[in-house]
């Protein structure tokens, strides 16, 4: 039998041989990145801070009394939960640039050796295809995939919008708690004070026992309250270094809040936020997505299409070359399963939207009844206050000439500490609902004009 050989066109041979060894180089190489074992807070004395979503830059001095913006741009920049969120953003950027790739050709080779026979050559085929369905889509799926990294930034800036928020509402409860528990040491003191008096008067026969009763009883009421009040201090000041991404032991001096005077307007602030807040576009551009996800189903259902080139050599060196379509007939599926579950997600995400929209008018409205309620409470609690302390300055200067008791004297300063906490906790609304209706708006208080 003669010997027979397997001929390649000399063209073939050589794209073979650069697809051999361009293939390797074109792929993408794995790395491993160990998991650490302990997270590094921010800790140093002076931080510079850029926000992920502004390109604001400021500088914080944690030594020194932070105010609303330092808090709120710490919490941005440090916070451990926005900083794992900011690198999952990523993934959508990743998605949009898949998204975009042109789909790769497929290329078959074989070979028939001939064991028998009279033709000269072993049969050659190969074949060069493209699918044509993923051009087709190709335009809905890089919609979609641009909608949804929109969408992911949008919740990106929500997230930080609230986690500041929340920041700064602990720091506002911190400075209300370190008043109150001023007042409440300095009642514990007083009841204290004079529950010793009236045990030494008790053994002198002076005072009844029943009087004596009530002392211990005022006194450890006192002691439960403060002691309370310097449980809420300590939890406030350890949520808040978690929500900076500070180290547990940091000890931070807040600055008063800025005070805010005007009464904003419900229909008013319900139009900025339905414009503005950040939640609300992410579900807009959740929707888009969506919409780009109709529209890719409705394509799918039509025939799926793939182009094929065909070469070839029998083993009579016979040469051929032609094309091939293939294609699914849309008999009965025509991807109405598809179709249906995606227009089914559009609705949902419409109500969704439209039940969001009524949460936050329904939230706006309760924020600024709040804020009335607290304002109310605050002037008359501060006229109270004023009659409260001068009477408590005048029963101490009487009882220091012998004119009252000192009982009586500390009784009087008791319902002085007595109204300045009530003012201390209607001030503390009155700045939580302030900092509610801006994460509600979306915006700082200052851009509601």
């Amino acid at each position: 039998m003669a010997r027979r050989d397997i001929i390649l066109h000399p063209l073939a041979n050589r794209l073979l041989v650069a697809l051999l060894c361009i293939a390797p180089c074109a792929c993408a190489r794995y790395a491993p990145d160990p998991l650490s074992v302990s997270a590094t807070p921010a800790g140093p004395a002076f931080v510079r801070e850029y926000g992920a979503s502004s390109a604001a830059t400021l500088a914080i001095d944690l030594s020194a009394p932070l105010d609303d913006r330092a808090i709120a741009s710490l919490a941005v920049m440090a916070n451990p939960d926005l900083k794992a969120l900011r690198v999952r953003t990523r993934v959508s950027d990743a998605q949009v640039f898949a998204a975009g790739l042109m789909p790769d050709p497929t290329i078959s080779l074989g070979v028939d050796h001939l064991l028998s026979g009279a033709d000269p050559v072993d049969a050659l085929t190969s074949a060069l295809g493209l699918d044509l369905n993923a051009l087709r889509t190709r335009g809905a799926v890089v919609a979609k995939a641009q909608a949804e990294r929109r969408q992911a930034r949008t919740d990106l800036v929500w997230a930080e919008w609230q986690t500041a928020g929340q920041a700064r509402l602990q720091a506002v409860r911190i400075d209300a708690l370190e008043r109150k528990v001023r007042l409440t040491d300095a009642s514990q003191m007083s009841t204290e004070k004079l529950l010793a008096r009236y045990v030494a008067a008790t053994r002198r026969g002076d005072v009844a026992a029943d009087a004596l009763q009530t002392a211990r009883i005022a006194a450890s009421d006192a002691g439960d309250v403060a002691r309370q009040a310097q449980k809420d201090l300590a939890a406030a000041r350890l949520e808040l270094n978690r929500l900076l991404g500070l180290p547990p032991q940091t000890m931070l001096t807040i600055a008063p809040a800025t005070p805010f005077n005007g009464m904003p307007d419900a229909d008013g602030l319900f139009a900025l936020a339905s414009t503005e807040r950040a939640d609300l576009r992410a579900l807009r551009d959740g929707y888009d997505a969506q919409e780009a996800a109709l529209r890719k189903a409705v394509l799918d259902q039509f025939p799926s299409l793939d182009l094929t080139v065909n070469a070839g050599r029998d083993t009579g060196k016979n040469v051929t070359l032609g094309p091939a379509i293939g294609f699914t007939l849309p008999l009965w599926n025509r991807n109405r399963g598809g179709v249906a579950v995606e227009t089914a997600t559009r609705a949902a995400l419409k109500a969704e939207y439209e039940a969001r929209l009524f949460q936050t008018r329904a939230e706006i409205a309760a924020a600024i009844s709040g804020l009335k309620v607290a304002r109310a409470q605050f002037g008359a609690q501060q006229a109270g206050l004023d009659g409260a302390t001068r009477f408590a300055a005048k029963s101490r200067k009487a009882a220091t000439r012998g004119d009252l008791s000192d009982a009586a004297a500390q009784t009087a300063e008791q319902v002085a500490r007595d109204r300045q906490m009530q003012s201390t906790q209607s001030a503390q609304d009155m700045a939580e609902q302030m900092i509610a209706l801006e994460l509600l708006t979306g915006m700082p208080r200052e851009q509601w004009k």
